[in-house]
Parts: C-alpha cells; sequence; structure tokens
C-alpha cells in the first residue's frame, strides 16, 4: 500500500542579507511538520530555498562592487550553512537562479501573456525597494511604505501586467468553500475583507529599470518581476514547466501546506492561487501565515541594535535549545517573543531541570541499584496506571495538535508527560524502595516504568529536538523508538544497559551569561572598520604651516573629458575660489551645492585639465570611497579650522 504522501514548503528566503533568528524560525517551525509527518508514516517532501532577484539585490551588489551573482551565491551559502546548522531536514533546496527555474518560469509567463491573461502597459506609482511592492498614493502611509514605513520611489515605467480581477469571483468562492485554505481563521478574515472584496487591481509582474531578473525572453528589455519568479518555484522544484510535468509534481502536488510569515500572506494567498488558476493547476490544501518572533517588543533590526542570530544562540546554548524555545515559545497566532533572560531561563527550568533531571537521575539509579541493567517489571503498583495513560495519550493528542499546525501545543503534550514522571519519581520514592530488599522488585517494576516513559518522552521528540531524542535513546540504551511503539507501554527490552548518567543539558548561571552577551552584543555593535596606518609624527610648527577654511559651495559641476574632477567655486568670506577635486565618483555635484566644505587654502595653485586649482578640499576615505568633510553648523564662510 502506497504512503500517503505530505508536500510541505517554507517560503524561499531573499538572499539580501544574512537572516536574523526570526528569518529562521520559519525554517524549524517547518522542519517539526515535515519530521511529524515523516515520522507518522507519510511519504514527506520538504521543500525550502532562496529567492535571488530584484532591484534591491542589484542595488546592494553594485554597492559592493560585485555582480548580483557572486552577492547571491554568497548569502544562498549562508542560508543553507544556517539550516544544515539547525539540523533541517529538507528535501529539496531550490534557487532562483537555478537554470531549470528560470527556463520554468520564462515559459510560465508566455503560457499567461499568451492566453491574455498577462497584457503590456504603463506603469506610474510609488515603488518600494526593499518590499519590491508598488503603492498608489491613496495606500502609501505618511508619504511611506504602508508594510515597512521606509521611503518610496515616484516610478514610471513600462511594464507587463497580470488581469488579477479576471479572477476575483472564483477566488473567493474558492477560499470561502475551503474554509482550512487559510490558517490562522483571523488572517483568511482580513485576505477577504481587506484586499480581496474591496475589488483587485492588475499586478505588475515585469520591470525595466533594473536588469537582475529573469528576462522576458519575447521581450528582452523586461525582466519577470518577483511574483511570478519566486511564487513559482513550488511548482517548479518539482519538474513543472508547463509542457512538462515531472514525476514529483505528479506524485506531490498540491502541496499540503505552505509555511510562511503573515506579512506574505497577501503574495501566497491572492496572487499564487491566481496563477494557478491561469495555469490549471490545482491550488494548494493550506497556507500558514505564522507570527513574527521579536525581540523582546520590537521587531529585529540592526539600526536598533537588537537583532540575534541563530549561530550565535546555537553557539551558546546548542541546536536543540533553539529549537525547543523557537517551536515552544512562538504562539499560533500571536507574535512570539525573544529576550536572552527569557531564553536562559526557559533553558534551565524546561531542558535542565525537568527533562534533563529527570533522564539523568532515572538513568544513576539504575547503575546505583542494578549495576545499570534495566530490570524486568515484577510488582504492579499504585501509581504504574498513571504515567502509563500519560505516555499512551501523549500521541494522539499530539497528532491532533499537529493537524492543526499547533507546535508549542504538541510540545506542551509531551511535557505533560515528563512531568507525571517526574512526579512517579516523587510519589514511588525509588531510593526508600532501595534500602529493603523485599521491596526490591518494586523498585525494578518502578525503573522499568521510568526507562520505558523517557523511551516514549525520546520518541516523541524526534520531530521536535532530533539529537536529543538519539542522545537520550542511546543513554537507556533503547532499541525500539518508532510510531508504532509509543502506541504500547513496554516495548522497552528488560536487561538493556544503561549509560553513564551524563547530563543531557547543563544548568546555566544566568547573571555569568547575560553579562557574556551583554559584552558580546555590545562588541558586535562596533562597526568592523580597518583603518589606513597612522603616518609618522609631525612638529607642531609643520602644523601650523597649513591653513584650512571653511567655504560654501557656490557651483560644482563635472569637469569635461574627465572622469573623476568636480569644479567647485567656493564663496570664500569676500573672495571667490576655484578648486578641483577628485571626487565625481563619490558625490553627485547638485548634493554638494550650499555645503560648508573643508580645504587647505595655502598650496600652491595647480593647472588639472586646463583648469586652475586653488586649494585642495579634504576628503575622509573608508573601503575606497572618498566622502567630502563638511560642518556640521552653518559656520560663515572663511572661518579658519583651529
Amino acid at each position: 500500500m502506497d504512503k500517503e504522501k505530505f508536500y510541505v514548503t517554507t517560503a524561499i528566503a531573499y538572499t539580501s542579507k544574512t537572516p536574523h533568528v526570526g528569518n529562521t524560525y520559519e525554517l524549524v517551525l517547518t522542519d517539526a511538520i515535515a519530521r511529524h509527518n515523516r515520522y507518522i508514516g507519510k511519504d514527506v517532501y520538504f521543500l525550502t530555498g532562496t529567492d535571488e532577484h530584484g532591484q534591491k539585490i542589484q542595488e546592494i551588489a553594485e554597492e559592493q562592487g560585485i555582480t548580483p551573482q557572486q552577492h547571491v551565491d554568497k548569502i544562498a551559502g549562508e542560508i543553507r550553512d544556517i539550516a544544515d546548522m539547525l539540523n533541517i531536514s529538507y528535501d529539496g533546496f531550490i534557487r532562483t537562479t537555478d537554470d531549470h527555474h528560470v527556463k520554468a518560469v520564462q515559459k510560465i509567463f508566455k503560457k499567461l501573456y499568451d492566453q491574455g491573461d498577462i497584457y503590456k502597459s504603463e506603469y506610474e506609482g510609488w515603488y518600494c525597494t526593499p518590499c519590491e511592492s508598488f503603492w498608489t498614493q491613496t495606500q502609501l502611509k505618511d508619504g511611506c511604505c504602508p508594510d515597512c514605513g521606509r521611503p518610496v520611489q515616484k516610478t514610471k515605467e513600462e511594464a507587463y501586467f497580470f488581469k488579477m480581477s479576471k479572477y476575483q469571483n472564483q477566488l473567493e468562492r474558492y477560499i470561502e468553500e475551503n474554509p482550512d485554505f487559510i490558517q490562522p481563521e483571523s488572517r483568511k478574515n482580513e485576505m477577504l475583507n481587506n484586499f480581496i472584496k474591496p475589488g483587485l487591481q492588475d499586478l505588475c509582474v515585469s520591470r525595466t529599470s533594473f536588469t537582475w531578473g529573469i528576462p522576458v525572453d519575447f521581450d528582452p528589455g523586461h525582466v519577470i518581476y518577483v511574483w511570478i519568479d519566486a511564487l513559482s518555484n513550488y511548482i517548479t522544484a518539482l519538474g513543472y514547466s508547463v509542457d512538462e510535468k515531472g514525476e514529483l509534481y505528479k506524485k506531490y502536488w498540491p502541496a499540503d501546506v505552505h509555511v510562511i510569515g503573515k506579512d506574505i500572506l497577501r503574495f501566497h494567498t491572492i496572487y499564487w492561487p491566481i496563477m494557478l488558476m491561469a495555469l490549471g493547476e490545482p491550488l494548494p490544501k493550506k497556507v500558514f501565515g505564522h507570527p513574527w518572533m521579536l525581540f523582546g517588543e520590537e521587531k529585529m533590526s540592526k539600526s536598533r541594535g537588537n537583532v540575534i542570530y541563530a549561530q550565535d544562540l546555537v553557539r551558546h546554548f546548542g541546536v536543540d535549545a533553539v529549537r525547543y524555545y523557537m517551536l515552544h515559545e512562538m504562539p499560533f497566532a500571536q507574535d512570539g517573543t525573544i529576550t536572552y533572560e527569557v531564553f536562559i531561563s526557559r533553558y534551565n527550568s524546561d531542558l535542565a531541570n525537568t527533562l534533563g533531571n529527570l533522564v539523568t537521575r532515572t538513568v544513576a539509579m539504575v547503575n546505583k541499584y542494578f549495576g545499570g541493567i534495566v530490570p524486568a517489571p515484577a510488582e504492579e503498583g499504585e501509581f504504574d496506571a498513571d504515567l502509563r495513560s500519560a505516555a499512551l495519550n501523549a500521541m494522539p493528542a499530539i497528532e491532533k495538535k499537529m493537524d492543526s499546525l499547533r507546535v508549542a501545543d504538541a510540545l506542551d503534550e509531551i511535557w505533560k508527560v515528563v512531568n507525571r514522571a517526574n512526579k512517579y519519581i516523587d510519589e514511588t520514592t525509588p531510593w526508600i524502595l532501595a534500602k529493603n530488599d523485599e521491596t526490591k522488585p518494586r523498585l525494578g517494576t518502578v525503573l522499568y516504568n521510568l526507562i520505558e516513559a523517557i523511551r516514549i518522552i525520546a520518541s516523541l521528540l524526534s520531530s521536535y529536538m532530533p539529537e536529543t531524542s538519539k542522545k537520550i535513546l542511546d543513554e537507556i540504551g533503547a532499541e525500539e523508538s518508532s510510531y508504532e511503539s509509543v502506541k504500547t507501554f513496554g516495548a522497552y527490552k528488560s536487561g538493556s544497559k544503561v549509560g553513564n548518567a551524563d547530563v543531557l543539558f547543563a544548568r546555566i548561571d544566568s547573571e555569568k551569561k547575560l553579562e557574556e552577551l551583554s559584552v558580546e552584543m555590545e562588541q558586535a555593535q562596533k562597526p568592523d572598520i580597518d583603518i589606513a596606518p597612522y603616518k609618522d609624527y609631525i612638529e607642531f610648527d609643520e602644523w601650523e604651516k597649513l591653513d584650512i577654511r571653511v567655504g560654501k559651495v557656490l557651483e560644482c559641476e563635472p569637469v569635461k573629458k574627465s572622469k573623476k574632477l568636480l569644479r567647485f567655486t567656493l564663496e570664500v568670506g569676500n573672495e571667490k575660489r576655484q578648486i578641483l577635486s577628485g571626487i565625481s565618483q563619490y558625490h553627485k555635484p547638485e548634493e554638494l551645492i550650499g555645503k560648508n566644505v573643508v580645504f587647505i587654502a595655502n598650496l600652491k595653485p595647480r593647472k588639472m585639465m586646463g583648469l586652475e586649482s586653488c586649494g585642495m578640499i579634504l576628503s575622509a576615505e573608508h573601503d575606497g570611497k572618498l566622502t567630502a568633510l563638511t560642518t556640521i553648523n552653518d559656520i560663515q564662510s572663511g572661518a579658519e579650522i583651529v
């Protein structure tokens, strides 16, 4: 009998910069969903990857003096390394620069154009580069992007548009007839009432103002805009390309769930379903818009100095502690929060004290009282049934929670068994039973029951904390940890040997660790700048020979036939002075007019490109770039720098 298939995806990560822990939460969340479905016997395909085109990436690459491909290769490599570090069990990793994806997207665009769903026109409006979104004047919030709050630019260009309104009624019907399509429920209402029912505008799907994108093959001046490019990854990764549907596509599509951030829900529940309708392909069964992970009460931002990276958390606390925190502390529908204080508190209480202590002291008692060999159960006692019931009820409860994607609640079900096992130790008092030979059979039963409960706990943890699951199973010498085995209490083979009671999670000194982290974060905020070596000392009278002044820029223009020179006319008190400066690569002339610049006034005049330069404008150099020195306050021109 064929296994039930399960296809799950993350949104593909944008390769503008290294992702922080809030961005990587989605990987861990989706991995837990994928692992759980494998665990219960489904044939799972888990896709993740990187979104690598767009104006923002082209601009970043130009600023760095590298090609866009070099930039995305670097960031995509970092994203994949983070996924591997976090033990993400993806089956496919797509990059939108992959050749097969590029060709498939061109075919999708052409099909939509040929059937009249895409047409050429002209776009005029406001564009947000970070969000890669167009907005009308009325959509702006305080003159800025309504999504991210950043400034927007007025844009006018020829573009292709997708007829969204043609499919509006069909999409409305689909959402209303499939109540689980958008999760959580609040997000569904938001999409219907705020975006769909008021009326869909046609969508801009090509650009001509930049080149870093997939070319429209029948109109080379255009590149295919992010929505058709990036959203298509969910099917192109499976071998879909309009005229050909690969075996993976035939097997796994439609997706069982797209796991995405709530901020891109509109694109996945409006643009993407309409694209699929136009292509005549089935829609995904579910789109889950998960909440954000905040730093305290704020979104993470480098400018705020509150960015936490998964790499740093793993270095300090280990992979599974990070996975546990991400999965357990994020609510289903509301934003979650992370601070180092809360992280350490959860680590100590849930992992070190509750789970780790249960395993360590149980194994230690087997070593102490039975030479490390787990005895067969021999004498039933008062609290055994309750422990068995807690262990056996966990899996059905977990399945119910995971079916509705409530991962944090599923972990709570496991911790109910952990807490019950700890209580069982207090109730049965093995250390007292060990004092009397007559109660040794009962002691053996108690320890067997604890080891069996720990086996079930470890097996259940495999979807969420895979390394810890394996460590615990190795520590208790368990041979069986399958999905079927947790339906039975008593599958552990008595006579097996346990380990040395190694500590799973060492308790952290909170004050000491927070101090260490504070120093590290403070250091990270300091700019990593390589400064030029200092020149040799000079005598004070040599400094006094320099006449450094402030001059107001009256005119500034490029020098003809020169790639570097700008010609300045400065107001210096009552006189005017002409100075040439080789900074045209770093400044636009109009941005300097009216500014006060600092210059050396007593350099001997010299000719450059046939023009006389009477002085030197001072500039600061960093990373190969020059910035003219200007004054903060409006100082009288001609003022001497002393």
